[in-house]
């Protein structure tokens, strides 16, 4: 008999599904369970989102079409919210505090620029800061564009908006450099030694604006991102992925006991 004929017979059996370490099982268990219960959690809270999101939506919705109201005076200014006052259709008289404007940084559909805050006192004595509108960089200049009198009386109207404070993405407020990312009412104000002034911000409608000239009004953006569905649906798919790896898993370890 040759030697290849007396080999062990074993080595011709067909290898069994390979079982795995407990400490790897452990590991993958624990990720299959953390995917699940992430995924899951995930889920739900964008669900969540979703519904805040939509209520957001039809709230503002529902605002900026209503008549516009005096703008909020110092009694009101303490129950001035996000959700109970922003976007609302205000109107107010008085006259603009041209040599306190501000500049801040804005993109908007006509380009990069600056939004034009400017300090408005109020007839009811109080002041309310107004974004007149927006300016390419070559009208930065108040001489190059026309500006109302300091003391001439004017109606403006407008949405009503809550401050800004900090600064943009990545871009903080510098008063000190009066370089500006966001419209700040507490920091501008405090910046130009205003008196009293509301905390809530005026942007100014088209109306309000001088005819086919700077600086642009009625530019605000009402338009929410609502990606929240997308989000939740991704959530549980990857929650649903890793419980089916897991059953997978234990289907495998289940034929390698029995082989």
């Amino acid at each position: 008999m040759s030697v290849s004929e007396a080999a062990d017979p074993r080595e011709h059996e067909t290898t069994g599904p390979h079982r795995r370490s407990r400490a790897t099982l452990a590991l993958v268990g624990s990720l299959v369970v953390f995917g699940m219960v992430a995924g899951t959690a995930l889920g739900v809270w964008q669900v969540k989102r979703l519904g805040w999101k939509l209520a957001l939506i039809e709230r503002v919705e529902t605002r900026i079409h209503a008549p516009a109201q005096s703008a909020p005076g110092p009694e009101d200014w303490p129950a001035i919210t996000r959700e109970t006052a922003e976007y609302r259709p205000v109107t107010v008289a008085g006259h603009f505090d041209n040599a306190n404007e501000t500049l801040v940084r804005a993109t908007t559909d006509l380009g990069s620029g600056y939004w034009v805050v400017t300090p408005f006192k109020t007839e009811r004595g109080f002041t309310v800061l107004v974004n007149r509108g927006f300016v390419p960089p070559e009208k930065k200049d108040p001489a190059t564009r026309p500006s109302p009198e300091s003391d001439a009386p004017v109606t403006v109207s407008g949405l009503l908006r809550m401050s800004e404070p900090g600064g943009a993405f990545l871009r903080d407020n510098a008063p000190d450099e009066d370089r500006w990312y966001s419209r700040d009412v507490a920091a501008i104000t405090t910046s130009r030694g205003l008196g009293e002034t509301a905390s809530y911000f005026i942007d100014a409608d088209a109306s309000s604006s001088p005819p086919e000239a700077y600086p642009v009004g009625g530019l605000t953006v009402v338009r929410f991102h609502n990606n929240h569905l997308v989000y939740a649906i991704t959530w549980f798919s990857l929650a649903l992925m890793s419980f089916g790896a897991g059953l997978y898993i234990l289907r495998e370890e289940r034929r390698a006991h029995r082989a």
